[in-house]
C-alpha cells in the first residue's frame, strides 16, 4: 500500500471513529496525525513538508490548514468556520480504544494524573492503561496551577458513557490527587477507586474507636498488609487499605479502594507508572511536544487530540502484530467477578 492510499484509509478510520467531527475536520485530523506518525514530530512545519510532498501541495498551504485546525473559530479565515470541539471527542476516543477488547474481557484500568510543560501549560489527563502504554482519552489544559475539581469531574462525566455497563473499571491516582470527593465520584459511576495516599493521616479499625497513625501499618520488609479500616479522622473514609514498603524504596505504597480485601491486589498500582511513560511519549520520547510554540491552551488541547490519535494508530498497528495477546489492562483471573 502506498503512503497516499494509507493516508486515505486512515482518514476514513478517523472519520468513522470520531463521529462528532465534521468530514473536513476529520480529514485534517487524519492528515495531521498521519504526518505526525511518519515524521515522529508534532511541529507543523515538518509535518507540512511531508504532507505537501505526499499530496503534491504547496507546503505553506498545508501548514496553514494545520494551523487553522488548532485555531478557535473567530481566528480562522473565511466565514462560518467552526472550531474543533475537543471535549466532544473524548467519548469517541475511549470507545475506539475499548473496541480493541475482546468481548469476554471486561476489565479496564484508567489513570488520572497531571503533567506540565515548563511554566507554560498544566495538563490534567485521564488515560487508558494498555499493554504497558497510556493512551490519553480526556484532558484539560490550563496556563497555571489552581483548583482543578471541576475539571476532573467534568472529564470523568465526558468519558463515562463510553464504558460498557457491568465492566470492571479501576481508576488509579497518585498521592497528589487524593480527595474524598474524587473517590466518591469514581464510585458514583460504579467504578473502583485505587488511590495512593500519604502516610501522615490517621486510621482506626471498623469497630474500634482508637485512632492510630497510618505509618504504624507500614514495615519496610515488602510485606503487603490489607485491612478494612476507616481512614482520616476529619473526613472519614470507610475503605480497604493496602500497604507495602519494598526494600530499597524511599517511600511506601498506601492505597485506598472500595474493593473487598480478598479481591484487591496492590500490584495493580504499578500500572500507574505507565502514564508517566505516556507523557514522555508526547514529549521528548515521541512527538516532541516540548518544542511547541503554542501559548493558547485551547489550541494546545486540539494538538493533544492529534497526538492522541497518532498514538492510537501506532498502538493499533502494534496490536495487530500481537493479535494473540489479551488487550485488557488487568491479568485474567485477577479482578473481581461482577
Amino acid at each position: 500500500m502506498s503512503h497516499h492510499q494509507g493516508l486515505c484509509q486512515w482518514i476514513g478510520v478517523v472519520s468513522s471513529r470520531i463521529p462528532t467531527l465534521s468530514w473536513s475536520q476529520a480529514k485534517v485530523l487524519g492528515e495531521y496525525s498521519y504526518g505526525m506518525v511518519m515524521t515522529r514530530r508534532s511541529g507543523q512545519r515538518i509535518i507540512a513538508d511531508f504532507l505537501g510532498t505526499l499530496k503534491a501541495e504547496k507546503t505553506n498551504t498545508v501548514r496553514q490548514r494545520l494551523r487553522e485546525w488548532c485555531y478557535d473559530g473567530p481566528d480562522k479565515a473565511g466565514r462560518k468556520r467552526r472550531e474543533v470541539e475537543v471535549r466532544a471527542c473524548f467519548a469517541g476516543l475511549l470507545a475506539w480504544v475499548i473496541s480493541w477488547w475482546r468481548s469476554k474481557d471486561k476489565r479496564l484500568v484508567l489513570a488520572m494524573d497531571a503533567t506540565s510543560l515548563g511554566q507554560l501549560f498544566t495538563v490534567l489527563a485521564i488515560s487508558v492503561m494498555y499493554r504497558g502504554c497510556a493512551i490519553p482519552v480526556a484532558w484539560a489544559i490550563g496556563t497555571a496551577k489552581g483548583a482543578w475539581k471541576e475539571h476532573w469531574l467534568g472529564l470523568l462525566a465526558l468519558i463515562q458513557r463510553a464504558v460498557p455497563r457491568k465492566w470492571c473499571v479501576l481508576v488509579l491516582t497518585d498521592r497528589g490527587l487524593y480527595a474524598q470527593w474524587l473517590y466518591q465520584a469514581i464510585r458514583g459511576y460504579g467504578w473502583h477507586p485505587f488511590m495512593r495516599i500519604n502516610t501522615g493521616g490517621l486510621y482506626r479499625g471498623r469497630r474500634g474507636n482508637t485512632w492510630r497513625p497510618l505509618e504504624h501499618l507500614v514495615r519496610q520488609n515488602g510485606q503487603v498488609v490489607a485491612r478494612r479500616v476507616v481512614c482520616f479522622k476529619t473526613t472519614q473514609l470507610h475503605c480497604t487499605l493496602l500497604t507495602c514498603w519494598q526494600a530499597g524504596y524511599t517511600t511506601p505504597w498506601l492505597i485506598v479502594t472500595d474493593l473487598p480485601v480478598p479481591q484487591a491486589q496492590i500490584v495493580w498500582y504499578a500500572m500507574r507508572a505507565w502514564i508517566e511513560c505516556g507523557f514522555k511519549d508526547f514529549k521528548r520520547g515521541g512527538w516532541r511536544w516540548e518544542q511547541t510554540k503554542m501559548t493558547h491552551p485551547e489550541r494546545a488541547e486540539r494538538l493533544w487530540l492529534v497526538m492522541a490519535v497518532a498514538m492510537l494508530w501506532t498502538l493499533s498497528v502494534g496490536g495487530e502484530v500481537d493479535a494473540d495477546l489479551v488487550p485488557a489492562s488487568l491479568p485474567a483471573g485477577s479482578v473481581p467477578r461482577l
